[in-house]
């Protein structure tokens, strides 16, 4: 028998073998990570629930899915109806399924960058997976940060790209900014000629937003992959089920990188649901947005509050005078989570909040005066 080897002293086997590049990794830090319980308006969740749910199969059983067999590998059936849904011609060609935004995220890295040598630009305060998602692949960030009224600044921007910047990322209605960048700033950065590389269109927020989507763009500019998402207003975020929208051939790369079954069987049958329940969608955006309108106001009227900005998601990015972090912190405790933002740029002492049911609201509101007079 072979003798077995002994324990070493010393780092593990995952600090001597592993990429330098992953050991310096800071992992994405998701609000999951912070607080899990409470009134949760720190995730930009859709409160009012989901728009479609999985079919009863338990009574009587009923395994109409055929769990025991591999699913569709290109979800063909969703990617139908979602075309149908978004319109603007859109085939199945056009269109990505994956776990959320973040896988092609990933996929758009490891298709477009190589290792060491491209970059991503990113135009910050902006969405943190890009940079997590960047440094996995050894990818380098370079940035163009958003003006402090969180416009794109289009000549700063294109100035910045090199000719290794393969993708850049304009999230819009951005996060944590709750601003949608207007379609056509987009469209000046995809039409120029000093930028050879994708424009990425990150539009989780998009439903909430009436200043329009880039899908509307990709049949004049092949360039532009835009990333959609069921978590928001869709009330799906537990099922992890996203969208990439693009140039067929765009499209046919993700497909041929990703794993080979990377959507689920139960998750794609409840996006079909959901495709279904597009008056469910309307409704519960409709009172998001009503909600939206109430608790911006009552922000605005409270003397600690400094700025509340203007909102196209579901969320409110707003101000306060100080002690934004310990506001939160000492709200959180007391059962109700908002997300401090303190640390970005052009964020300081500002916090974000998730518009939930009008119950939340409420209690948040409260909850933030009481706090505040009590610091």
């Amino acid at each position: 028998m072979a003798e077995e080897k002994k324990s070493e002293k010393g780092p593990g086997i995952a600090a001597r073998l592993a990429r330098p590049n992953i050991l310096e990794l800071q992992p994405y830090r998701c609000a999951r990570d912070d607080y899990s319980e409470g009134v949760l308006l720190d995730a930009n969740e859709n409160a009012l629930g989901p728009t479609s749910v999985p079919t009863n199969s338990l009574d009587p059983y009923d395994n109409h899915l055929s769990l025991e067999r591999y699913p569709d590998p290109y979800q063909s059936t969703l990617k139908e109806k979602y075309a149908a849904y978004r319109g603007n011609g859109l085939t199945p060609a056009n269109i990505f399924c994956g776990v959320g935004s973040d896988e092609a995220i990933d996929l758009l890295m490891r298709i477009f960058c190589q290792p060491a040598v491209d970059n991503i630009l990113i135009t910050p305060p902006s969405y943190g997976m890009y940079k997590v998602c960047a440094k996995v692949n050894d990818v380098q960030v370079i940035t163009a940060p958003l003006s402090k009224e969180f416009d794109l600044r289009v000549p700063e921007t294109l100035e910045t790209a090199t000719s290794k910047t393969k993708l850049l990322f304009i999230c819009s209605p951005g996060n944590p900014t709750c601003k949608a960048i207007p379609l056509e700033e987009i469209e000046k950065v995809a039409a120029s000629s000093q930028y050879k590389g994708v424009v990425v269109v990150d539009e989780a927020y998009v439903d909430f937003s009436d200043k329009g989507s880039a899908v509307t763009l990709i049949e004049k500019y092949p360039n532009i992959v835009v990333l959609q998402t069921l978590s928001k207003a869709f009330g799906l975020a537990g099922i992890r089920c996203g969208f990439a929208i693009g140039a067929p051939d765009v499209i046919q790369l993700m497909n041929n990188v990703k794993a080979p079954y990377n959507v689920n069987s139960l998750t794609s049958e409840v996006a079909i649901n959901a495709m279904k329940s597009i008056e469910t969608l309307e409704k519960n955006i409709a009172v998001i947005l009503e909600q939206r309108v109430v608790v911006a106001a009552k922000l605005s009227a409270l003397d600690f509050v400094v700025q509340v900005f203007p909102s196209d998601s579901n969320f409110l990015l707003f101000r306060v005078q100080g002690k934004a972090k310990e506001l939160y912190k000492t709200m959180a405790d007391n059962g109700v989570v908002c997300r401090f933002r303190g640390s970005e740029i052009h964020c300081s002492e500002c916090l974000r909040v998730t518009i939930g049911t009008e119950g939340e609201n409420k209690k948040f509101l409260e909850l933030l005066v009481k706090t505040w007079d009590g610091l």
